[in-house]
């Protein structure tokens, strides 16, 4: 590992914290598509960057997403019988997107991420947020939601959070409920998409010596070691700096590196 690769690790791990506590936006959105860039650099397999570069990031989250879910219950806020509820669909789909990512060619996994990027980027320049006008669904349907939001936040390396949040908040979940309960969703779909990709890229020819299946160690040590601290200091910005405008500007990053990757 060069110095500029483990220089781009922790400066991907800060922005991401920062970015996480500034806009609330899980940092596996901003991890995959640098990892990808990063790895692509070092000269690792090409077949298997983008694979990589996913599992790694769920790995991350796991870090980051047992500080923030701790952080939350602290103060209460976690809704704790909707993780319950939504919890068991969302493993088995980040175990089920974890063994189709396995069965993805490198082309094929970057596209489908870059189409999420893209997707992303048009609701944050959109700027219209989610609005209660339905309830929950029951115990069945949030098993089988939890299992889509699972299989899509592995598929594409994020804790869910994008997708969790504005479930909830349509359902009638106050924002700052909706939040707290999304990051506990996301630390068990981090769990099962980690240990799935761990588990789908055992014993694959061509991964670097540092890794384990789909995992990057160093990247996911480096990248933990400076997201961590940095999420508090976002969270801090974001009560300092025009939060509204930087969502726009980040819309607008997201959207030129998710035409790149969907170009490449």
């Amino acid at each position: 590992m060069t110095g500029i690769a483990l220089a781009s690790y922790l400066a991907t791990g800060a922005l991401a914290g920062i970015l996480a506590g500034l806009l609330g936006i899980g940092g596996g959105i901003l991890i995959v598509p640098v990892l990808i860039f990063a790895f692509s650099a070092q000269g690792l397999t090409a077949e298997w960057v983008p694979h990589l570069a996913i599992g790694t990031s769920l790995a991350t989250i796991i870090g980051t997403g047992a500080t923030a879910v701790y952080s939350h219950h602290r103060r209460g806020a976690v809704r704790w019988d909707l993780v319950a509820r939504l919890g068991p669909g969302m493993i088995l789909g980040a175990w089920l997107g974890a063994a189709v990512a396995g069965l993805l060619p490198e082309a094929w996994l970057t596209r489908v991420f870059a189409l999420f990027l893209l997707i992303v980027a048009a609701r944050m320049l959109g700027g219209q947020a989610a609005r209660a006008s339905s309830k929950l669904p029951g115990t069945t349907g949030l098993l089988a939601v939890g299992t889509g939001i699972g299989a899509l936040s592995a598929l594409v390396g994020i804790g869910g959070g994008s997708l969790t949040v504005p479930l909830l908040v349509r359902g009638g979940i106050d924002m700052r409920g909706a939040v707290a309960t999304s990051s506990g969703c996301g630390l068990p779909i981090a769990l099962a998409g980690a240990a799935g990709f761990l588990v789908t890229g055992w014993g694959r020819e061509g991964l670097p010596a540092a890794a384990t299946g789909f995992i990057y160690w160093p990247a996911v040590l480096m990248v933990l070691l400076t997201s961590i601290p940095a999420a508090p200091l976002g969270a801090h910005l974001a009560h300092r700096l025009p939060v509204a405008l930087l969502r726009r500007v980040f819309g607008v990053l997201l959207l030129l590196v998710g035409l790149r990757l969907l170009m490449a």
